[in-house]
C-alpha cells in the first residue's frame, strides 16, 4: 500500500510499504480521510514519536476491510472513526482512570503505523461506528473534536464565564464552538491571521481581533484558552485571566518554549492554570456531538488532497494557510 512516512526529523515521503494485517481484536480501516495536526509537525521535528521512521495520522475514519479472528463487534463494511488512544491499563494513571497521561502512552500514527495511508490498523475497542448520515470522509474531524470535549472537561463548564480564546485555527474554532454549548456569556477570539478570523466571525465569536488590547475588558476573562502554544500567546495569555479565573493550555507547544508566572498574582487573585492532554474518555461523546451538527465540516475542512501530495500538505498546514486540511488516500 502506498503510505506517508516521516523517515527521519525534517523528511517526510509518500512510500509504498507492507499492507497491515490484523491481530486477534485489530481490524483493518480503509482511510477514506485523515486529518493533518500539529503533533505531525512535532513528530516532523522529531518530537513525540520514540522511534523513527512513522507513517503519522492519528485523526481518520474509514470502512472496515479486514477483521481479527476474534472481532464480533464490527464486521467487514461498517463506517468508522478511529480513536488513536493507546493506553496499558497497568500504570498507576492508568488505574486512576487518567490514561492520557499513561506512562507507557502510545498512539496510533504518533508510536504506531496511522492513517496517512491507504488502509491502518486499530484496536476493536478503539473504533466508533458512524451512524449512515455522517460521511466518513468527513469524520476525522470526530478526533480533534475529543480533545475539545476533554479541554472542556478539565474546565468544567464554567456557566456564564467570558472566555478569550488565543487561536483559530481548527482547534480554537472547536473551542469557540463548545464555549457556545457551555453556557458562556461571551466568547471572544484572537489570531494575527486574518483569514482565520474571519472564520471565528462567520462561527459567531462575540468579538475578534488581532490583539487583547483592541477589546475593552479591563478586568480580564473568567476563562482564557491558549489554542496555539505560541510563547507570546501564552504569555499575555497569563496576563488577561480576570481574578478567580482559569487559564487552559489547550494548544501544544514545543518542548521548548517557556514563559513566566506571578506566583503571587496567582496566590493573591486565586487563578487557576491548568492544562488539557489529547483524548480522555472523550471520543465516544465526540462522535455523538458531531453526528449531532455541533461542527459543520464545510467550514471546518478547508482542503482536501490526495495522500500523494502530503508532504505539501503537511507544508501548507505549517505555514498556517486553511482551517483542517484532509488527505483522502
Amino acid at each position: 500500500m502506498r503510505a506517508a512516512v516521516i523517515e527521519a526529523p525534517g523528511k517526510v515521503t509518500v512510500a509504498t510499504v507492507a499492507d497491515p494485517a490484523p491481530g486477534p481484536r485489530e481490524v483493518v480501516v480503509d482511510v477514506a480521510a485523515c486529518g493533518l495536526c500539529g503533533t505531525d509537525l512535532h513528530i516532523l521535528q522529531g518530537e513525540f514519536a520514540p522511534t523513527l521512521p512513522i507513517v503519522p495520522g492519528h485523526e481518520f475514519a474509514g470502512e472496515i476491510v479486514g477483521v481479527g479472528k476474534d472481532v464480533t463487534e464490527l464486521a467487514i463494511g461498517d463506517r468508522v472513526a478511529v480513536d488513536p488512544s493507546l493506553h496499558c491499563h497497568e500504570c498507576r494513571y492508568c488505574r486512576i482512570g487518567r490514561g492520557n497521561l499513561c506512562d507507557n502512552w502510545n498512539a496510533i500514527g504518533v508510536s504506531v503505523p496511522g492513517g496517512a495511508a491507504e488502509f491502518a490498523v486499530a484496536p476493536v475497542a478503539n473504533c466508533v461506528k458512524l451512524p449512515e448520515h455522517v460521511d466518513v470522509s468527513d469524520a476525522a474531524l470526530i478526533e480533534p473534536l475529543s480533545c475539545a470535549v476533554r479541554g472542556y472537561d478539565v474546565l468544567n463548564g464554567n456557566l456564564g464565564a467570558e472566555v478569550l480564546i488565543y487561536g483559530s485555527g481548527t482547534m480554537g474554532l472547536m473551542m469557540l464552538e463548545l464555549a457556545k454549548r457551555t453556557g458562556a456569556t461571551s466568547v471572544d477570539v484572537l489570531d494575527i491571521n486574518a483569514e482565520r478570523l474571519s472564520t471565528a466571525k462567520t462561527l459567531g465569536c462575540s468579538r475578534a481581533a488581532g490583539s487583547a488590547d483592541e477589546l475593552d475588558q479591563p478586568r480580564g476573562w473568567d476563562v482564557v484558552i491558549d489554542a496555539t502554544g505560541n510563547q507570546a500567546a501564552i504569555q499575555d495569555g497569563l496576563g488577561r485571566v480576570a481574578k478567580a479565573g482559569t487559564f487552559l493550555q489547550f494548544g501544544v507547544s514545543d518542548y521548548a518554549t517557556r514563559a513566566t508566572i506571578e506566583p503571587y498574582k496567582i496566590y493573591n487573585q486565586e487563578i487557576t492554570i491548568t492544562g488539557s492532554m489529547a483524548v480522555l474518555h472523550s471520543y465516544e461523546r465526540a462522535a455523538g456531538l458531531f453526528a449531532s451538527g455541533v461542527l459543520d465540516p464545510k467550514i471546518f475542512i478547508s482542503h482536501r488532497m490526495p495522500l500523494a501530495e502530503y508532504p505539501e500538505a503537511l507544508e501548507q498546514f505549517r505555514s498556517g494557510q486553511g482551517r483542517k486540511i484532509v488527505v483522502e488516500p
